[in-house]
């Protein structure tokens, strides 16, 4: 006999489960607040352990070719930044929101920090502009590309210090108590910004609450620049604890992993380029580049073809580190011919596997109606698109998990190849690979039928809007097969 038939009320255990992970995050979140003090002395600790990161191997000699994760403090910094901190930083956004932020991120805590100690003259109207999330992703990709950040700890003193640097001269001189750099030019914001509309917790605002608080309250100082009263998701907030309870109208709470990209997320023009041509595209070419034969193929065409026309220069070797490779020690170093390819090859892939994608969207979006009702998030738009264009765009919300487990596949490659430098044994990677590729691929497909469903579409203009997409990420999941099976 069924609970149901003995009298108990139908979902009650749903409703209690459910019930018990709201009081239990309502709980944590009023931690967090209450140890504000603490998490502060915490962030400093990792603030000393990057900056030793980041500076002490710059100033070492490079690592010998038996130098190990356990002798050698540069390998060590190598695989704690890139073997473990970037990649699993993705992977907390779908799981935990943007908690990193709040918690954890070094360049986060001094750009505050310098922000408290700094002129606080207002935010000037160019730093608004929507598209700087796009454009510092991919400056700092492609920079990053050219210096070899993975390899040498100069080009990672370059890259990360450098936006650390950024940070703080930008947190002295703009806004009071704020982060200003984390909410409008962190080359990463718009990255997590998407992965955490995945995730499965966020704060939610009781508005009727807001209004009529039941207690009298201080004002509460959201750094990362919230608008807290209207916030419906959780792509901007930095899940610090500082806001729980605020008004008696600010929650921590659990949610749909799909609820915000469904029925919160509307998208816009830039959201949707840094999804398909930024994390699909770009992102991709600077991952293959080093592994592809057309890479050197394409190299020794214009190499040659430079030789008979008695054009020299180009072969040169004689950049500075900060600006394309130099290790001549380690007999490595780019010549200007290698920069030219390699930015044609990571601009050709955003081209054919971005367009790809964005293609497949454009196509699906003319057999939508665009009658779709969402809730708009709190912030700027970025876009004042037409009706098919906004259709566009929340298609594209669906293509997230995708693109996000495309990045984490193109960054734990680094994690793989310092793990078999250690001897360890990486034969389960080719499966899990795939299995992670197809199950987010399946996940963004599900999305992006649940999007086209929240119009009036019919079953059969949804079925083709869902082929059209499936179709123009074809080149996206080719480009893996041919990373991880073939080259």
């Amino acid at each position: 006999m069924s609970l149901h038939a003995r009298g108990w009320p139908q979902g009650w255990l749903e409703s209690m489960t459910t019930s018990t992970l709201r009081a239990g995050a309502h709980r944590f979140a009023d931690l967090l607040r209450d140890n504000a003090r603490w998490l502060r002395r915490l962030q400093w600790c990792i603030v000393a352990v990057y900056l030793t990161l980041l500076v002490v191997p710059a100033l070492m000699p490079l690592p010998g070719r038996t130098a190990s994760v356990f002798n050698n403090l540069t390998v060590f910094a190598q695989f704690a930044f890139w073997g473990v901190w970037w990649p699993f930083v993705l992977v907390s956004m779908p799981l935990l929101g943007r908690s990193w932020c709040g918690w954890f991120c070094p360049e986060g805590m001094l750009s505050e920090w310098a922000s408290e100690h700094g002129r606080g003259r207002a935010i000037p109207k160019w730093m608004r502009w929507g598209g700087w999330p796009f454009v510092a992703f991919a400056l700092t990709t492609i920079y990053g590309q050219l210096v070899s950040v993975y390899q040498y700890p100069l080009a990672v003193l370059a890259v990360l210090g450098g936006s650390t640097a950024a940070a703080m001269v930008v947190g002295w001189l703009y806004g009071r108590d704020k982060r200003v750099w984390c909410k409008y030019l962190c080359p990463v914001n718009g990255v997590f910004q998407l992965l955490a509309k995945l995730a499965p917790w966020h704060y939610k605002v009781d508005e009727d609450a807001w209004r009529n608080p039941t207690r009298r309250v201080a004002t509460v100082n959201c750094a990362p620049l919230v608008a807290m009263r209207h916030m419906k998701g959780a792509s901007d907030c930095h899940m610090c604890g500082r806001c729980s309870d605020y008004r008696g109208a600010v929650h921590l709470t659990p949610r749909s992993p799909e609820a915000e990209i469904v029925t919160v997320a509307p998208g816009d023009v830039w959201q949707t380029r840094l999804i398909v041509f930024g994390l699909m595209g770009l992102a991709v070419g600077a991952f293959l580049w080093s592994a592809s034969p057309w890479f050197v193929v394409l190299k020794q065409a214009q190499a040659v073809w430079l030789v008979e026309h008695d054009i020299y220069w180009p072969l040169a070797q004689n950049a500075p580190w900060f600006i394309l490779t130099h290790y001549p020690e380690a007999n490595d170093s780019f010549s200007w011919l290698d920069a030219e390819v390699i930015l044609l090859f990571i601009f050709g892939a955003a081209a054919c596997i971005g367009g790809s994608a964005y293609a497949g969207l454009w196509a699906a979006s003319r057999f939508l109606p665009s009658d779709a009702h969402v809730v708009r998030p709190s912030g700027p738009s970025g876009s004042s698109a037409s009706a098919s264009s906004a259709t566009l765009h929340r298609l594209a919300q669906g293509l997230i998990p995708a693109a996000g487990v495309g990045v984490f596949l193109g960054l734990s490659a680094t994690t793989l190849t310092l793990l078999q430098h250690e001897g360890v044994s990486t034969a389960w990677a080719f499966t899990a690979r795939f299995t992670l590729l197809g199950l987010a691929m399946l996940w963004s497909l599900r999305l992006v039928w649940r999007v086209a469903g929240t119009s009036s579409a019919g079953m059969g203009n949804r079925l083709l809007a869902l082929t059209l997409v499936a179709l123009g990420t074809v080149p996206f999941c080719a480009a893996w097969f041919l990373f991880f099976a073939v080259w």
